[in-house]
């Protein structure tokens, strides 16, 4: 019996279409990153007066808090060792500001003084940290980190 030429090339056609929905789709374009739910930033401008104050400033996202919530900054310079161990780098803090945790982005600013030889204008090193204080059972509140951030900035006078 003679084979017909109409089934068999349906059936070719048939396992090409099974091939091709088989085979991988063109790779799609990567998603978006997400935009962090919770952030500190430190402006650029970071200014020393003549008496030793030292103003910081930035904006902070938080979400969800519970209990008390404050953005800390301190700032540091490397000081040089006298025991020949080389530099180390001493912090001192800049103050706290009180935190709303909403979702929203907020400005924040802290000063702190220190004595005008305590630190130099010149090179220094930034810290911003938005930290809850949260009850915790039975225990007094403990520290929860929503946002942290230590960046390389220049005292300027101010």
């Amino acid at each position: 019996m003679p084979v017909r030429p109409v089934p068999a090339v349906l059936a070719t056609a048939g396992a090409a279409l099974l091939l091709l929905a088989a085979a991988p789709s063109a790779p799609a374009a990567p998603p978006a990153p997400a935009e962090p739910r919770e952030t500190v930033t430190v402006d650029k401008k970071v200014s020393m007066a003549a008496d030793g104050t030292v103003k910081l400033s930035g904006t902070y996202r938080c979400r969800d808090s519970v209990g008390p919530t404050f953005v800390s900054s301190n700032v540091g310079q490397s000081k040089s060792n006298t025991n020949s161990l080389g530099s180390m780098t001493v912090s001192y803090s800049v103050g706290g500001t009180r935190a709303v945790c909403d979702g929203a982005v907020h400005r924040w600013e802290n000063t702190g003084k220190h004595e005008p030889s305590t630190l130099k204008l010149g090179k220094a090193q930034v810290e911003a940290t938005v930290v809850e204080l949260r009850p915790w059972g039975g225990l007094p509140l403990m520290p929860h980190f929503h946002a942290q951030l230590q960046k390389d900035v220049t005292l300027s006078k101010g």
